[in-house]
């Protein structure tokens, strides 16, 4: 296989940047500090390759991203949170998948451009935002024309997120705590909820509110919301901080599709799914406070 990055004098001095805070890395608040480009790995258990699970278009996300093409999602394998509930497990916490290249990760954008696909969906993409850039970067110079989404976890570092900015069209960031306690029991990052509501303004600077054309979301803010049960996600202070400190247009999705997975069995109070009382109560909130609520 072919090293990662060995034309890095072709890119722009922004991904340079961003390949240059890997080693050691600093991407994301976990401040890990290991060289990454050596084969070290820190939290996310990821090196500079970047490691893909799967790839191809999918039609079980938000209906702005999916139109009749579906979303053209990219699943990297590894996470920056250790979330004990994760659906997604075998590859955020076991990383299964494949270590890719950069000039292959832009042949995938463009193989799900010309499968016609509504955009570009990076899950997972926070520790792998080098990759991702570089890879947008020459995507585009070979004819990569659709808008790019960051489908993030929300635990991003807004010193990376600024380097993002041009590359990324619209950002999905999970808001999944406003308690720190329940950060720290749940996804073992204490600080999740400033480092998140943080990372969440600067998205909205860089793209501002979702804008849709005919039916498809071209650019801006989409925020995702997992209610949790007894209100251990903290839904409404997350509402309250979108629509006082964000903006009332805020798209967001209240999402009900919380099951214990994982080793959630091992935390009694998330043990079970939210009731949908529970899910009401916090769509009806976001209503209330005038947040714009898709699904």
């Amino acid at each position: 296989m072919e090293p990662a990055f060995d034309n890095i004098g072709s890119f722009s001095p922004t991904v340079r940047r961003l390949w240059e805070m890997m080693n050691p890395c600093i991407i994301c608040p976990r401040n890990c500090r290991v060289n990454r480009s050596s084969g070290q790995i820190g939290f996310c258990g990821i090196a500079d390759l970047p490691v893909v699970s799967s790839q191809g278009p999918h039609f079980g996300e938000e209906s702005v991203l999916v139109g009749q093409g579906g979303s053209g999602t990219i699943f990297f394998a590894g996470c920056n949170l250790g979330c004990v509930f994760c659906q997604n497990y075998d590859i955020s916490h076991f990383r299964k998948g494949q270590p890719i290249t950069i000039n292959e990760l832009a042949e995938f954008m463009l193989d799900l451009q010309s499968y016609g696909c509504s955009n570009i969906n990076f899950v997972t993409p926070t520790h792998v935002a080098p990759a991702i850039a570089a890879g947008i970067e020459a995507a585009r110079k070979n004819g990569l024309i659709l808008p790019t989404v960051y489908n993030s976890g929300g635990y991003d570092l807004v010193e990376t997120l600024r380097l993002l900015d041009g590359l990324i069209d619209i950002y999905m960031p999970d808001m999944k705590f406003s308690d720190s306690a329940s950060a720290k029991e749940y996804a073992n990052a204490a600080d999740y909820p400033e480092i998140n509501f943080a990372a969440v303004k600067e998205m909205h600077r860089q793209v501002g509110d979702l804008k849709i054309e005919n039916g498809l979301a071209k650019r801006g803010l989409l925020v995702r919301h997992l209610v949790l049960p007894d209100r251990l996600a903290g839904s409404f202070r997350v509402l309250d901080f979108l629509a006082e400190q964000i903006s009332t247009n805020t798209a967001i999705n209240v999402m009900d599709q919380y099951r214990p997975c994982f080793k959630a069995d091992s935390h009694p109070k998330i043990n079970r799914r939210p009731t949908p009382d529970e899910v009401e109560e916090v769509r009806q909130y976001a209503l209330t406070k005038g947040l714009n609520v898709i699904s």
